[in-house]
């Protein structure tokens, strides 16, 4: 699913209309009506007290479509018009005029004196700028959404927050529960700088020429079930241990040893036929009794590895999990890395490692695939003021040394050296310790068994995020650990394949 500018937006609506031969106002029903079918799903209580913040351009057009919708249905509704510009649009102004005539509740909200105190309603919808908006929030718009964030209601925006910028950083906004979007997902809805304007984001179809959105050029997408359940290979009836794969998990030291368990397991939950595991004679015990599926090598050193040797021909290599920086395992892994032609996966204290030997990126195989959290990352990458320069310093580190970084966070991202993608599963229950082991496990389960390095990035952080997306009603997000990740895989596969 492509993830497309406001500019891009814009032409798609006017090749829609163009292609299909209806009206901008035929469209924009469209648009409000799939609001209303998402809201009146969810919110069955037609005695609740519902407002209706509307603008003066398209989207305000699409909120009075909206009180229509609702008038007619029985709900309790009352518009506020923010006369932030005289000059209506044709569409808005249509519908504010077919919402008079239908004995719709508005009031023109011009300056302070206007605004009315929300305290008395329940739930606040949110029309006031959309997509078009390229300039900071400011006089009785500003004044405005003041109010809304100040009065402690449920609010929710159609299509993006009021004030949202799409393409830089937002200081100022709607503060929205949930986001209702209009089937073309926004960057912006999804970066972690505009977390606390965007609340949940939901998309709803609205009938866009799909041709108009084939046409559209970007290097952003949005990567959803669907897709997911078509790059799934289906389970052969004469599938075998030997056929589905073999990953070898190199990490591990004193103290460090449930990071290899955790990746060991995720990678046999996830589908490989055969997993081995490389640690510290410490390790042994530890992972024969906690997973009794994988086998073992044992590096000579008791505590830590020392040399990552191995007579074994795994399909993919996961390495750095609880490794240690100590200089006798930085240089085993430098001698690795000059040897290995394996997919790999790199996490954690080998990422660590990496960052304090930079030269070391030129001898990874290609498209080997980096997981770094934000703190890493900063080590990789350097510092950035905001998400979009954080996004364009990943995007061109990952050109320069040919490589996949899944940059972990709510909507991780999956950055190669062409395109963005955006996961869509996740929740923040997978804020916990072991996460990113269980994910490394993962994708080099999925590797070893024939996925190109892509697929497996973005299908492992899929599958990752859903155990937390099927899991949200039985386990608190509070209580969710990386076991219960493991323990869900198979059930996001589940999920998945319906």
């Amino acid at each position: 699913m492509k993830i497309l500018t406001a500019e891009q937006i814009r032409e798609i609506d006017a090749k829609t209309i163009a292609l299909e031969g209806i009206s901008s106002l035929e469209l924009m029903k469209r648009a409000s009506k799939a609001f209303f079918d998402w809201f009146t799903a969810r919110y069955t209580d037609k005695s609740q007290s519902i407002s209706i913040v509307a603008g003066t351009g398209n989207n305000g057009g699409d909120g009075l479509v909206v009180v229509r919708m609702l008038h007619k249905s029985g709900y309790r509704v009352k518009v506020f018009m923010v006369e932030y510009s005289q000059r209506y649009s044709e569409d808005c102004a249509h519908n504010l005029r077919r919402a008079k005539v239908e004995n719709i509740s508005v009031q023109k909200i011009i300056s302070s004196n206007d605004i009315p105190d929300l305290s008395d309603y329940d739930i606040i919808i949110d029309a006031m700028f959309g997509t078009g908006l390229n300039r900071a929030v400011t006089g009785i718009s500003r004044e405005m959404i003041e109010k809304i964030n100040e009065s402690g209601k449920k609010v929710i925006s159609i299509d993006v927050p009021s004030g949202l910028s799409m393409d830089r950083k937002t200081h100022f906004a709607v503060q929205a529960m949930e986001t209702v979007t209009m089937q073309i997902p926004k960057l912006a809805l999804f970066l972690p700088d505009n977390e606390n304007y965007t609340g949940n984001v939901h998309l709803v179809d609205i009938g866009l020429s799909k041709k108009a959105i084939e046409d559209a050029e970007t290097s952003f997408y949005f990567v959803t079930k669907q897709e997911i359940k078509e790059q799934l290979k289906p389970l052969k009836k004469f599938t075998h241990k030997g056929t589905q794969g073999h990953s070898l998990i190199i990490g591990g030291s004193i103290g460090k040893i449930g990071s290899v368990c955790l990746a060991s397991k995720a990678a046999l939950k996830t589908g490989c036929g055969l997993v081995t595991a490389l640690v510290p004679r410490c390790g042994t015990s530890v992972l024969q009794s906690n997973s009794p599926e994988a086998m073992v090598i044992e590096d000579r050193n008791d505590t830590h590895i020392t040399e990552i040797d191995f007579d074994i021909h795994p399909n993919a290599i996961g390495v750095g999990v609880g490794l240690g920086e100590l200089p006798e395992t930085q240089k085993a892994f430098y001698r690795f890395l000059q040897q290995n032609k394996s997919p790999l996966v790199i996490d954690a204290d080998g990422l660590n490692i990496l960052a304090k030997n930079k030269e070391w990126l030129d001898i990874l195989p290609p498209k080997t695939i980096l997981t770094p959290h934000p703190k890493e990352l900063s080590r990789l990458i350097g510092e950035w003021s905001e998400d979009y320069d954080k996004i364009n310093k990943v995007r061109l580190f990952a050109k320069k040394h040919d490589l996949i970084v899944v940059v972990k966070g709510a909507n991780s991202l999956i950055v190669d050296s062409e395109n963005v993608y955006v996961n869509s599963t996740g929740t923040p229950a997978l804020a916990t310790a072991g996460s990113g082991d269980a994910l490394t496990g993962i994708i080099t389960s999925l590797l070893a068994q024939g996925y190109e390095p892509l697929q497996a990035a973005k299908i492992g952080v899929f599958v990752h995020g859903l155990t937390a997306n099927i899991t949200a009603t039985k386990i608190y997000a509070r209580s969710f650990t990386a076991s219960d990740i493991i323990e869900n895989i198979g059930n996001s596969y589940f999920e998945i394949e319906k």
